[in-house]
């Protein structure tokens, strides 16, 4: 999976640093060549390691290629974040899970631009992070993350760059907020993985590949990852479409209603 997120990533970086073209799908999101070749790369690469497990990519789903998914299958987002992307703003992430009854088990993020580089193994509780040069020539060099402690001085928390609404003000609004971060993609579970934030939540619609690896992320780090009720987020759902969710580091979150 780092493999295949490290290939996918540094041909997407290729694209970003020359001309490309957006186009806009079906749902009006953008969608540029990087989307697709990274994703043609990964599922490439997850054949060969993986044969005949399911993969659900986002942008093979889009394509209305949708496979039937058993217990165990990966979840691909070739390209988180190409709102960020497109403005070149260099928060996207390529982002890979593979879930196991519902729960992700194994998760990678790489941001291809700034060479940030994240694994996580839930069951084994190992969280870690590298940095990489953006061209991919150095390898890898892993430190443990983990969530921290809530700071005396408030929380820091992150909400999206591109997708902010009203309810997610409304939400933060019931903690003692010290910094909001603004960050695209799935940096965000990074960021509060990592002991940098403490707080995200996400009041707007998401789809599963857009959250499954950054969950990982947070879970192997000791944080959490709830929907409505308190309830953990899973995956397989109908059209694999997220609910509202909060993710959280050394704390339980505020419960959002179902």
């Amino acid at each position: 999976m780092i493999d295949a997120a490290l290939q996918a990533g540094r041909a997407a970086n290729r694209i970003y640093h020359g001309n490309f073209e957006v186009h806009t799908k079906i749902d009006d999101s953008p969608v540029t060549a990087a989307d697709h070749v990274a994703e043609e790369i990964i599922l490439g690469v997850l054949a060969r390691v993986a044969p005949g497990r399911a993969v659900v990519a986002e942008e093979q789903v889009s394509a209305g290629h949708i496979p039937a998914v058993a217990t165990e299958f990966f979840l691909v987002d070739p390209l988180d974040g190409t709102k960020e992307f497109v403005q070149r703003r260099g928060d996207f992430t390529v982002n890979i899970a593979l879930i196991r009854d519902a729960a992700p088990v194994l998760g990678v993020v790489y941001a291809p631009a700034t060479g940030q580089l994240f694994a996580a193994n839930v069951a084994t509780a190992q969280a870690r992070r590298a940095w990489l040069d953006p061209d991919g020539a150095a390898a890898a060099d892993f430190t443990s993350i983990k969530v921290r402690e809530l700071p005396a001085a408030g929380i820091t928390a992150v909400a999206s760059r591109s997708h902010r609404t009203p309810e997610t003000d409304a939400y933060l609004a019931r903690y003692p907020i010290a910094e909001l971060v603004a960050v695209g993609s799935s940096l965000k579970f990074c960021l509060v993985a990592a002991g940098e934030a403490d707080l995200y939540p996400r009041l707007g619609p998401t789809m599963e590949w857009d959250t499954a690896a950054g969950q990982a992320v947070v879970l192997a780090a000791g944080g959490q990852v709830l929907g409505p009720e308190g309830r953990p987020l899973r995956y397989g759902k109908p059209q694999f479409r997220n609910p509202w969710f909060v993710a959280s580091g050394a704390f339980v979150p505020h419960v959002l209603a179902a």
